[in-house]
């Protein structure tokens, strides 16, 4: 009868084991990621914008800037309130505050549209400062939530399904044919039928979380392009990562979109009340490029899109690239020679 030892070893490979070790630590990064991100939210350098009379406003906006903990990044804003409003409305402040010189109320505009926890941490900030001068504050909404998109996370939510089914399908794709394309024109066909997944998965959820569902603004195509451009992207970087690490690279993509993306996105928290290390590189990954973007479209008429665009492109292009260059060396590399099969073995002479 075979030992436990050998029972054992026939049951969990070695290759088995590794995989399993991995996710484990796929797992433990996943909570601390996201618990990290969320446990303690707190307002950092919030871009406001203060309208007030020039004889107050360099006061005003020293004795913010110097509340504990720097919840407030204020600058003045000239040109009164409606030019604070537009400079909300492209993205370029998180809110604003006008001061009225003749009573004790001021104004705070804020974008509900680019998260709801973002303007009501501002308005628990402004309340208490503005409190230690006797004055209140009123809130007006310069770029509002529609009603069907609560708190203003459908954006988010749409970005990250899109992420989800890009490197769902690359996965399907790997362990369908393998997880490293045999040579460059199979590596051009996945490409292709990545594209083409990615096209349907921009329409129909763009159409699902608009005309369907209510729950999102903004115009058809212009969301739809941003769709397909998400979900190309992750799923290409995961493509990308399977040439590069075979099956492992699933988990990879995991780790980049999942583990360090989804909670840096911007979404439940827009990037001031995330701790520093998220804030950082959360513009910087597919699905936070892609809940701005899908926010800028639905509610900020298109304002601010520049940058994330590029890091979505770069993301698809950088994936194309590395899954074609591992197609290539893969068909260029000799193939390992075949082992001699035991009748082709020259037998020991007979004593």
């Amino acid at each position: 009868m075979p030992s436990f030892v050998q029972e054992l070893r026939s049951a969990v490979t070695g290759r088995a084991a590794v995989l399993v070790i991995g996710t484990l630590v796929l797992q433990l990064a996943f909570i601390a990621s996201y618990v990290g991100a969320f446990h303690s939210p707190r307002p950092k350098d919030v871009a406001l914008g203060v309208v007030a009379p020039r004889q107050i406003g360099g006061q005003l906006v020293q004795r913010l800037d110097g509340l504990p903990g720097d919840p407030l990044d204020p600058r003045t804003v000239d040109g009164g309130e409606p030019e604070a409003a537009a400079k909300i409305r492209n993205r370029d402040l998180d809110a604003a505050l006008v001061v009225d010189p003749r009573g004790t109320t001021d104004t705070l505009l804020v974008a509900g549209g680019a998260g709801a926890s973002l303007a009501q941490a501002t308005e628990a900030v402004l309340t208490r400062a503005e409190a230690a001068d006797g004055r209140t504050v009123r809130v007006k909404d310069v770029a509002p939530a529609a009603a069907g998109d609560a708190r203003g996370l459908t954006s988010f939510y749409l970005v990250v399904g899109w992420c989800v089914g890009g490197y769902l399908c690359a996965a399907i794709l790997a362990i369908s044919a393998g997880a490293r394309p045999a040579n460059p024109h199979r590596a051009v066909i996945r490409l292709g039928a990545l594209a083409l997944y990615a096209a349907a998965a921009g329409l129909l959820g763009t159409v699902i979380a608009g005309p369907v569902l209510d729950a999102l603004p903004g115009g058809i195509l212009g969301l739809w392009g941003l769709g397909t451009l998400v979900v190309f992207a992750v799923g290409a970087t995961t493509l990308a990562l399977q040439g590069l690490a075979g099956i492992v690279g699933i988990g990879l993509a995991i780790a980049i979109v999942v583990v360090l993306g989804n909670p840096s996105a911007g979404g439940a928290y827009p990037y001031p009340l995330l701790p520093p290390f998220w804030n950082a590189i959360g513009p910087a990954l597919p699905p936070g490029a892609g809940t701005w973007s899908a926010r800028s479209i639905a509610y900020f008429h298109g304002n601010g899109l520049t940058a994330p665009l590029l890091v979505l492109s770069a993301w698809a292009v950088a994936g194309v690239a590395v899954t074609m260059a591992c197609a290539t060396l893969r068909r260029l590399r000799p193939p390992a020679p075949a082992a001699s099969s035991a009748a082709e073995r020259p037998r020991p002479p007979r004593p």
